[in-house]
């Protein structure tokens, strides 16, 4: 059990689930669940997705390259940007394959409509991925009407290359929501991932996915997300979100973890992420703002229009490894 939803002090929900956290050197610190069984992460492969497409020739830096790993909200500045991806590769947004959608920020979505605005896929909060796949196809010249299939030369490329990140092989290929293809990998492989992207060379194109979205993180995500709350709160902190209950993240010194919630439900994906830093010792980490972890680590729950609850965290507790006898006659362990 990872997450436990309290009404008027009565434990009313339970969401399982897995969570893999590894501490600077590597090792895992925390596992509970199924670590090492394959999952989706949905959009938390984003920035894995993002360092293929760099060692492939795309090039974008800054608040672009955060925003081709982003899920977006659909905000101004998010549409505008895509829109300057296509334009660099000389390409219409008609040539975005992901499907219509509305922008996931509230405030965008109204101001959309009110504008005379419908669904459309520029707005769609995976379309700065979309876009930075066609701006790759077109520097290397490969079909970019068929740039979502799994055998496409781009989409061979990325497999490759989430596979060589997560330290294991790709368990399976589905479908995202946004039509792209998803990979499986374990939750100890995506930790492993995000680590790797931390730690990677500077001007590595691993390392400057993990720069730029920890320098832009609205463009990752948006303007009243919590993974921007997470990330400004968290110095070196990187972090990304994905549909079905899933977080990836690591810090700059190499401590990593991923969290999956069984029953997929959002919910309980931030408090207990919280409480995963935390066990990693990120809320004693210098220049942290301990307010915002705290006020990130419970979600209300509502009742008559006020709070009589709250979602929290229900972790384990972390496994300490176990230390070397200072015995010398003592054998490997």
């Amino acid at each position: 059990m990872l997450a436990v939803v309290i009404r008027s002090g009565f434990a009313e929900s339970r969401h399982r689930g897995t969570v893999a956290a590894l501490a600077a050197d590597g090792h895992m610190l925390l596992a509970a669940g199924t670590a090492a069984e394959p999952m989706f992460p949905r959009s938390a492969n984003k920035p894995l997705q993002a360092a293929a497409m760099l060692r492939c020739g795309l090039d974008l830096d800054g608040k672009l390259l955060a925003l081709a790993a982003a899920s977006h909200s659909g905000e101004d500045f998010h549409v505008s940007g895509v829109l300057e991806i296509l334009a660099s590769a000389g390409l219409p947004d008609s040539a975005l394959q992901c499907p219509p959608d509305w922008p996931l920020d509230d405030d965008a979505k109204r101001a959309h409509i009110l504008a005379g605005g419908s669904a459309d896929r520029v707005h769609m909060n995976c379309s700065g991925k979309h876009a930075a796949m066609l701006a790759t196809c077109v520097v290397n010249g490969w079909p970019t009407q068929t740039y979502t299939e799994p055998g496409h030369p781009l989409q061979r490329q990325i497999c490759d290359v989430v596979a060589e990140l997560a330290g294991e092989k790709v368990a399976a290929i589905g479908v995202d929501g946004c039509g792209a293809p998803l990979l499986a990998i374990s939750a100890a492989g995506l930790a492993r991932a995000f680590r790797a992207l931390v730690l990677a060379p500077g001007g590595s194109p691993e390392r400057r996915v993990a720069d730029a979205m920890r320098a832009y993180p609205a463009w990752t995500s948006g303007t009243r997300r919590p993974e921007r709350q997470l990330m400004e709160a968290v110095p070196g902190l990187l972090l990304k979100g994905g549909a079905e209950g899933v977080d990836g993240f690591a810090l700059a010194d190499g401590r990593a973890g991923a969290v999956k919630i069984d029953d997929g439900a959002g919910r309980g994906r931030v408090p207990v992420t919280v409480a995963v830093l935390c066990a990693l010792g990120a809320d004693r980490d210098p220049g942290v703002d301990v307010a915002v972890l705290a006020g990130l680590a419970t979600t209300p729950v509502m009742g008559g229009g006020r709070v009589v609850g709250e979602i929290r965290a229900a972790l384990p507790a972390p496994t300490r490894r176990r230390p070397r006898s200072a015995d010398p006659d003592a054998g490997p362990r």
